[in-house]
């Protein structure tokens, strides 16, 4: 059995108590899209406490310094961007006639202005707030969630 049957099997096995709210294509991306959104929260917290422990880059070649929470969002989001695609295309979005390239650009596409979406967020969120990195991120994600899924729906999974 693949990984995309297993993850259906089990994705189907809790469906029934979620049927009479949402469609199961619904179901599928917001069990799929919330499973990468949890794995993106424990990478950032792990990658900015433990990798990057807060602290600021001072990139020679460039002349500019990077913060812990911006290198921690930019790993996070290439992590995420290959699961989430993975996700999408064979979970979710099976039924898509597209060309796996086309899907693969149009995907990338939404997740680089998603990503720049969350890191503006965040920067908003630490730096003119200055709420906490962590609780940033988690703010800023639930914002772009909506964004993402409307791109995906409508232009990248057409």
């Amino acid at each position: 059995m693949s990984i995309p049957n297993l993850i259906r099997l089990i994705l189907d096995f809790f469906h029934p108590v979620f049927k009479r709210f949402i469609p199961k294509k619904t179901y599928y991306y917001a069990a799929c899209g919330g499973s990468n959104l949890l794995l993106s929260w424990v990478l950032f917290f792990i990658f900015y406490q433990y990798v990057f422990q807060k602290k600021h880059f001072y990139v020679e070649f460039i002349q500019y310094t990077i913060s812990a929470y911006t290198l921690t969002s930019i790993c996070c989001s290439v992590i995420t961007f290959f699961v989430g695609f993975l996700l999408m295309k064979y979970v979710v979005f099976t039924a898509s006639e597209l060309n796996g390239r086309i899907q693969l650009f149009r995907y990338a596409i939404s997740s680089l202005i998603s990503s720049v979406l969350a890191w503006v967020l965040l920067k908003f969120f630490i730096e003119i707030l200055e709420f906490y990195p962590s609780v940033s991120n988690v703010l800023a994600s639930c914002v772009v969630v909506i964004f993402s899924y409307l791109m995906q729906r409508k232009f990248t999974f057409r």
